[in-house]
């Protein structure tokens, strides 16, 4: 069925708003970050816009034959993903991870939507080795949306950490954090609840 004079024009006039907001963006965020991003992007199963920001050495992404997906999110120079056989890592839309962040997943790392995650952070599934003769433990991580990672926190494996909290700069995350807390210090002390505002 062929459309309507003013409803084709109607349809024209919208992908034209598109495309012009879509252009506007590659403006402000710079041709280079994006472009940066589709060679990262590469690295990814699947993924969306990724913004890589300038810088060395870039964002690099070791896949030994796993699952990496990402939504739109944004990347600071020095980031390592690193996906074992059989492994997923998932990183939600509107998530940054700053420099030096290193990721290991074994079995599964999942990044929430909105997360930010400062520098030298590192989050792990596993011990990476065997340890006292018994085997390998792995356990999956999941941080929820809108967590702040502190600078060189350390979220450990089979550890979930709960939507809107906040991880202080240094703490070790060896068990499960509720959502809304505020932790801090080597043992990742829970000091308070932040309250729960309506969205």
């Amino acid at each position: 069925m062929i459309p309507h004079t003013g409803e084709w024009t109607s349809q024209a006039n919208g992908r034209f708003r598109g495309l012009t907001h879509s252009f506007r963006r590659i403006r402000e965020l710079g041709a280079l970050n994006l472009l940066l991003g589709l060679y990262l992007r590469r690295s990814f199963t699947r993924a969306g816009i990724l913004i890589v920001h300038p810088g060395f050495p870039l964002p690099r992404v070791t896949n030994r034959g796993g699952h990496v997906e990402a939504g739109n999110c944004s990347f600071f120079p020095g980031v390592h993903i690193e996906c074992w056989k059989g492994a997923t890592v998932r990183i939600g839309k509107g998530t940054y991870i700053n420099r030096n962040t290193e990721i290991v997943a074994s079995r599964a790392v999942t990044i929430g939507a909105g997360c930010m995650i400062a520098r030298d952070v590192l989050i792990m599934d596993t011990d990476q080795h065997p340890v006292g003769g018994r085997a390998l433990v792995s356990k999956p991580v999941e941080i929820g949306d809108r967590v702040w990672l502190g600078s060189r926190a350390i979220v450990l494996k089979g550890v979930t950490i709960g939507h809107d909290s906040i991880v202080g700069a240094g703490a070790i995350v060896t068990k499960s954090v509720p959502p809304h807390s505020v932790v801090v210090g080597p043992a990742a002390t829970v000091i308070r609840t932040l309250q729960e505002q309506s969205r």
